[in-house]
This record gives structure tokens, sequence and C-alpha cells, in this order.
């Protein structure tokens, strides 16, 4: 019966609550450490104070640059024209406790009665802060009901979860780019073996976890990743038992300024030197770590900054104007009752009230400062104000609505030693051994074991390789050398193409042939080098057609001589076939044939690089596979069919007058010629492997200097040193077809 009636009167009650819903106060009605009302109001959470009593100059100065803002706003006729912003600033001494209950005092509201009903509105209508990540993470979950936007100068990535903190937005870039370019800077230095230490909480955590991600793509080994946090020593010493017996001459630290701090003052007791550490935004720029005992340690850290940004006239208001207008105790009246008692809690900051030379080397200001203008322009744009009428002060602003355009908003944040030193786990192996993996070890540990037999490493730099490039060197200067031989002879020919002998020499066809074995000398070239693809079909059909080309100019040299010797009468009808029309159109002839072959060997079978490993166990013999065997053998055996040809007429020409014979230096070139590509055959067969290549640029400079020494020599140096035989008196007993490139 009795519980009967006491769940009846429970029952009733609820009702009533349902009926009349009323709020009730959260946390301790803890008051402002700064405030100043108006018609909006922004929240603020710093930890001025540390648990110490120290006074954090850094977050003191972020709260002086949220009211120089505010002020600067409050001014402003083109910025909220009628609308004065409040603030109010809770100093949470760095305790995470204490920021819970700032939260709540922030969102209850200075005054607020146990028994008021709910109207559904916070009285703040923004929140700047928290300064460290796990900090923020706390508010923004305890806020996040209510939909506060936030804006601050927390770095985790985890808040950039859209889905878990909707309401959340900051000033400043997220870790993720941080953490990926601490790893592109271990890579750039060529250290693959770190070691790896972050605060135990979100910043540190997370932040680690995507730069040992990004780490583990670019072949970084992370020989050991420890963690602490600045309560826990246990751990700490721990931490530097690690770092004192590896091997890892670079530690990554993703710390906050105060576990640094703690970890730099353990490696100095402990004199652990030699060490080189790679920072974080958090602590690498903290002049308050750099003490005698700390830099040989710190000496050398690499690490991203956060830039620095002067705010224009900020370092004079915190030496005047904050302590004459913003400071509780420098006010002429005081009014609000916590301000009744005294003025005791704020001494230590009264120390800091004619000091300024930090101001300029403050980093994260910049960022407050952004993000109370941020609210400020949001603002500006849901009031509707405009720079006469200004703002529709009847409007009620819901803090969701202020984020909303805050996400709107776009913020653009960029974030000694003599020799670098080596950090690596296992050195590379040297040519001729191979990697073998260490058991249990990350994979940049590794031993240096001999190939095994018919295997190579793919490290470069063997005796072969040194050997082979000096060889092909040696053929390149002498083709350098031909080259230059041949510009000169045609210089030569074409300053002297006046005179009888050149003119008797049909002086189109030399300039022709000169040209070709120009071609012949630079096709040389592309049997040097690494084989590809385009470079193995290159150097095999430029050189069957340049040397088509330049037989068949010797060719139609030939039989110019042998016909014009030949014929009885100058009035025979045979003189009309081997005129200049018909020499151009037979050497062109001869030519298409040999292009005709190629393209056929290059559409059904081209030769293509190959990596020969048959006839040498410790060496790769890159090369370039022939493909079609009967293609190749084509080629040479048309070059070969018009070589034999011209032989032949030479020959048969050799007893003509000594005042005009060309054909026996044409004979003796073409012997040359054909005794190079006839003892090319068994040599190339016989020399697989390496000496394949020289065994083919031999015979290609060989034969091309063949052909313009025989041919040519004579002829220079009946021009330069016996100029008295160039004359038409000396070639008047020459036949009548000759007396015509004569006239």
């Amino acid at each position: 019966m009795l519980f009967f009636i006491y769940t009846l009167l429970l029952l009733i009650q609820l009702h009533t609550k349902a009926e009349k819903p009323f709020c009730q106060m959260m946390g301790n009605p803890n008051y402002p450490l700064i405030s100043k009302d108006g018609d909006v109001t922004i929240g603020a959470l710093f930890p001025i104070r540390s648990i110490e009593t120290f006074v954090n100059l850094r977050d003191f100065r972020m709260a002086q640059t949220m009211i120089f803002a505010i002020e600067e706003i409050n001014k402003s006729k083109h910025l909220l024209p009628n609308v004065y912003i409040g603030y109010r600033i809770y100093d949470t001494c760095g305790s995470r406790l204490s920021s819970m209950s700032a939260t709540m005092a922030l969102m209850n509201g200075q005054e607020f009665a146990a028994e008021d009903r709910c109207n559904g509105h916070s009285p703040i209508h923004a929140i700047i802060g928290e300064t460290e990540s796990s900090a923020t993470v706390i508010l923004s979950r305890t806020t996040g009901p209510f939909k506060i936007p936030i804006s601050h100068s927390a770095t985790c990535e985890c808040l950039s979860n859209r889905k878990n903190y909707p309401s959340f937005f900051r000033t400043i870039a997220s870790d993720y780019h941080q953490s990926r370019a601490l790893a592109y800077i271990v890579k750039h230095f060529g250290w693959s073996w770190v070691g790896a230490v972050n605060s135990d909480n979100d910043y540190g955590n997370n932040g680690m976890a995507i730069f040992l991600n990004t780490a583990q793509e670019e072949g970084i080994c992370v020989e050991y990743s420890e963690k602490f946090y600045r309560t826990e020593p246990e751990k700490l010493r721990k931490v530097v038992d690690t770092i004192k017996k590896s091997t890892a001459k670079v530690i990554v630290a993703f710390l906050t300024s105060f576990e640094m701090e703690n970890l730099l003052e353990q490696l100095s007791i402990e004199n652990i030197t030699g060490l080189q550490i790679i920072g974080v935004e958090a602590w690498i720029t903290a002049k308050s770590l750099i003490t005698p005992n700390s830099f040989h340690v710190l000496g050398g850290s690499l690490g991203f900054a956060v830039r620095k940004i002067n705010i224009e006239g900020f370092s004079d208001y915190v030496i005047k104007s904050f302590w004459e207008t913003a400071f509780p105790c420098s006010r002429t009246k005081i009014t609000s009752s916590q301000y009744a008692s005294s003025c005791n809690i704020y001494q230590d900051l009264l120390l800091l009230k004619n000091y300024n030379e930090d101001v300029p080397e403050q980093r994260y200001s910049s960022n407050v400062y952004k993000a109370v203008y941020a609210v400020a322009h949001s603002l500006h744009n849901l009031l509707k104000c405009k720079e006469k009428e200004g703002c529709e002060n009847d409007l009620k602003i819901q803090p969701q609505q202020d984020g909303f355009l805050s996400e709107k908003s776009k913020f653009h944040c960029k974030n000694g030693r003599s020799c670098v030193p080596r950090s690596v786990c296992s050195e590379s192996c040297p040519p001729g051994t191979r990697k073998a993996a260490q058991k249990g070890r990350p994979v940049c540990c590794y031993d240096c074991i001999p190939c095994a037999e018919g295997e190579i490493s793919n490290e470069t730099g063997s005796l072969y390789l040194i050997s082979q490039i000096l060889f092909l060197c040696v053929f390149s200067l002498y083709n350098y050398i031909f080259l230059g031989l041949t510009a000169l002879v045609a210089i030569l020919f074409y300053r002297k193409k006046d005179t009888p002998i050149v003119k008797a020499n049909n002086s189109e066809l030399s300039f022709l042939l000169l040209f070709s074995l120009t071609l012949c000398f630079l096709c040389s070239l592309t049997f040097i080098g690494r084989p590809t693809e385009w470079s193995c079909m290159l150097r095999h059909t430029a050189f069957g057609i340049t040397f088509v080309l330049c037989i068949s100019c010797v060719l139609g040299k030939t039989i110019v001589v042998l016909m014009a010797f030949k014929a009885t009468l100058p009035g025979n009808d045979v003189m009309k076939w081997f005129g200049p029309a018909q020499q151009r159109l037979s050497v062109l002839a001869f030519t298409l044939i040999q292009v005709l072959i190629c393209v056929l060997w290059l559409t059904i079978s081209p030769p293509f690089p190959h990596k020969n490993m048959k006839y040498y166990k410790e060496n790769i013999i890159l090369e370039c596979s022939l493909g079609s065997t009967i293609g190749f053998s084509a080629v040479l055996g048309y070059i070969g069919l018009l070589a034999v040809l011209c032989f032949i007429l030479a020959f048969l020409a050799r007893t003509l007058p000594d005042n005009f014979n060309e054909a026996k230096f044409i004979t003796f070139s073409m012997l040359i010629f054909c005794a190079v590509w006839i003892t090319f055959i068994p040599s190339y067969v016989s020399s697989p492997g390496k000496f394949t290549v020289a065994v083919e640029i031999f015979a290609i400079l060989a034969s091309s200097f063949g052909l313009l020494f025989c041919i040519f020599a004579p002829k220079c140096y009946i021009i330069l040193l016996k100029p008295e035989q160039n004359k038409k008196q000396h070639m008047m007993g020459v036949p009548p077809l000759l007396c015509f490139f004569l006239a």
C-alpha cells in the first residue's frame, strides 16, 4: 500500500515537472577572470595560470588579444555599427576539471535561479578556447548539444570530424599536414631509422598516428614509439631509457611544451647527447626550453612553426589601454560583486603591466584575433547590418547560426649544424651483395650477404660497366674526329667547286656522298647508351639506310666513269641514260628499296631491348635483340649486293687513262669496305654479349672512313698540294661525257 502511494506521488511530481520544466545549475557559479557586458557576448577559456600558480604568458597574451580585437570592432563604424560586443574570459588553470566547471559557468550565465524556466538560449554566442587539443575535445563535447561554435588554436586532426564535432571551427591548420610534413623532412635528409615520442593525449596520439602511417608509406623505419603524460614520471623514465639504449640518432618529438620540458630535463640529467630532434609547432619556438643544460640536446633541432603576424597597435595596448580599460583592478568604480572583496587574485598579473618585449614573438595570438573577427563577421551578416542604418537589434541569434556562417569564412594559415647526421639501421649493401632481413626487426635492418650464382645486386658501378663506358667513349672520340674530317672535305670542295677536278668528279654526287658519310658516322652514336625500344629500332634501320645511300652514290659515280670511257662516239644514244637526272633517280631507287626492307622488318618483328644473362653469370648485359634475324640479314645482304656490284664495275674500269682514273680509288675503297664487313660477320657471331656493340661500331667507322679516305684524299691532295694538275688543260684527255661536267 505504501509502495503504491509512493509511486503515485512520484508520477504526479513528474507530470508537474513536464508541465513546467525548470533548469538546474550545472557546476559551481564561478565568476570570470575578466568580463564586460554587451549586446552579444563571446566567451573564452585560457589556461592563464598553471596549477603551480605561475602565469602562462602566452595564454595571457591571447586573452589580451581577444579583448583588443573586441574593442577594435566596438569602435568600428563598418563592422557591427550599433552592436556592442561583450566578453567573459575564464582562467582554467590548466586543469580539465577547472575547464569543465568554467564551461558550465559560461553556458549558465552569471545569475541563474534554480526554479527559472529554460528558454533554450545560451547567454554566450561563441566560445574561443581551449588552447590544448585534449581540453578542446572536452569543451566541444560538452557544448556540442547546445551547438555553440568553437574557434580556437587546437590543432588535433581528430577535431576535423564533422560528425563528432559539428560546431567546431578553428583558425589554425590541422595537424594532418604537419604530421605528414615531418615524415617528408625525415625522408629528405635520408634518415631511414628514427625514434618517436609523443604526448599521451589527443594532440600527441593523433598526430603521431598520422606521422607513423606516412613514414611507413615513405619507407622510413621507426625503431620505437613511446608516449607519456606530464603527470606520469614512471613512463617518462621508461622513455628516457629507451632513447638511451636505441641506435636511432633522430627523434620525432610530437609533444606539448610541458612534456618537452620534462623530457629535456631527464635527457640532461642522463647526459644523453648527439641526437637530432624533429619538433612540432607546440614547442619548436618556445624560448623557455632553451637553457644552458638543454642546448646540447636541442641544438640543431628542426620543425614547423606558426607564422608570426604583427597586430598593429597591440604592443602599446598591452602596457597602456588594457590596464586602464579592461583590467578589473584598474577601474575607478567597481560595481560587480565578484570584485567587491579585493584585487589580491590579480597581483601576479600586475607584474606584467609594463612588459611587452615578448609581443613580437607571440605566434598564436593572431589566431585568436582572427577568431574574434570571424564571429563578428558572422554576426554582422546575421543581423543584416548596414553601414548607415545599423543592425536589426530585434533579431534573436542562435549560436548554431553564428557557427553556420563561420564555416563559410575562409582562413589561409601558413604553417646550425655544419653537417647532416646519419641515422640508418644498416648501411647500403655494396655491389655484389644483397640484403638479408634480420629476424624480428624492421625492413630497414638487414645484413649484406654475397649474391648467389646467377644473381646480381641492383647497385651499379661495377668494373665491367666502367670499362665498357671508357671503351665506348674512345669510339665516340674517333667518331667526332671523322665527322670533323668530313666537314673539312665538304668545305674544301665547296670552295673549289668551280675547279676542273671537282667538276670532272660530278660535284653533285660528291656532295651527296659526303652527306651520306656524315650520316654513317652519326648513326654509330645510336649504339651508345642504355638500349630502349626506340633506340633499338633506330640504330639498325639508320645504319642500313645511310649505308645504302652512301654505296648508291659511289655506284652512280662508278657507272658514270665506266660508261663515259666506253662510249666511242660523243653523240652515242647511251649518253642520255647517264645524265644528272638519271643519277639522282638511281640513287633514290636504290635507297627506297632498303627503306622498304626496313619497314617490313620493323612491322613484322622489330628489334627490342633485352637483358642478356646467358653468357655472364656475374653481369647482366643490356643489349638490343634483333627481333628478326632474317630482317637484319636482308639489310646487310642488300648493302653487300650493292658493294659487290660497285666493286666489279670499278674493277672493270681500273685500266682507264691515268689523267682521270677515279675507278682505281673506288676499287680500293670497295675492297676495304667489303673486307671490313666480311670480317664483321664472324666477329659479330663469335663475340656475343658485351663486345657485340663494339664490333658493330668498329665496322661502321672503319668502312665509312675507308670510303672517305680512298675517294676524297687523292682529290684533296691535288687541290692543296698539286694545284698545277687542277687545270682544264690537264683534263683535256678525258672522254666527251666528262668534258660535259668540265664545261
